[in-house]
């Protein structure tokens, strides 16, 4: 089931997402993630719309959106990954906002294919202004 966000969540929303980009990013140094967690959860995750993808009181995945395009996050746990749970938070995201876009890492190959097959298409090409590594913008729209 999915439903807002809400405070109570975001140690496991958190942890899923510490979890989830270490090992999907094994390019980038896991200091990196560690370093921004703080970051994530105090600055970027207050600002956002965020939703999250529950069953069996356990959060298996997240989306959030900023500015009511941008997709910020779509993390889901790596024991739920293949099941759906992605595409459900894609999908329902779709119904919400007319317009999205994204940043994923130009050699994070399987996130690209992902939205590739959501959809998505790529617009842009440019280093990640954080960390400095490639990154792909990529857009839906209606």
């Amino acid at each position: 089931m999915i439903k807002r966000f809400e405070d109570s969540h975001v140690k496991e929303v958190m942890s899923i997402w510490l979890n989830t980009n270490i090992t999907a990013h094994s390019f980038i140094p896991k200091k990196y993630w560690v370093d921004n967690y703080n970051i994530v959860k105090d600055e970027y995750l207050p600002v956002a719309t965020s939703f999250i993808y529950e069953e069996n009181n356990t959060i298996k995945g997240f989306i959030s959106i900023i500015d009511n395009s941008f997709i910020g996050a779509l993390f889901v746990s790596e024991e739920y990954q293949g099941q759906g749970i992605g595409n459900k938070l894609i999908d329902y995201s779709k119904e919400l906002y007319s317009h999205l876009e994204l940043g994923v890492y130009v050699e994070n190959y399987r996130a690209i294919n992902f939205y590739k097959k959501c959809n998505f298409k790529i617009k842009t090409e440019q280093p990640n202004e954080d960390s400095g590594f490639m990154e792909y913008i990529m857009e839906w729209r209606r």
